[in-house]
């Protein structure tokens, strides 16, 4: 698979910026089909940078209600990636 396609999107909450800040973890939306191998080889495409760590979570769907409709939310695949020490991604800095 393609870098670009395991990776989907990164996730964008205060909780993601803090293991940022902190503890030097990215926090991605990744394909659910992907296992770890997989991830760390995408990021570490993707970004040139060196990849210690992959922890992944299955998120489950939540319910969700606009007005009388009701439905729920779909389920995704987390992956939060821990770097070596000094890389940093730039896509989360100045955010």
């Amino acid at each position: 698979m393609d870098p670009h396609q395991i990776i989907i999107r990164p996730v964008i909450s205060e909780k993601s910026y803090g293991l940022v800040e902190v503890e030097g973890q990215y926090t991605f939306h990744v394909d659910r089909r992907a296992n770890k191998n997989q991830i760390k080889n995408a990021v570490q495409d993707a970004f040139d940078v060196s990849v210690s760590r992959v922890n992944t979570s299955n998120v489950k769907s939540k319910p969700k209600r606009q007005g009388l409709t009701r439905g729920r939310t779909s389920s995704w695949k987390k992956a939060v990636v821990k770097l070596a020490e000094g890389d940093r991604i730039e896509l989360f800095e100045g955010v």
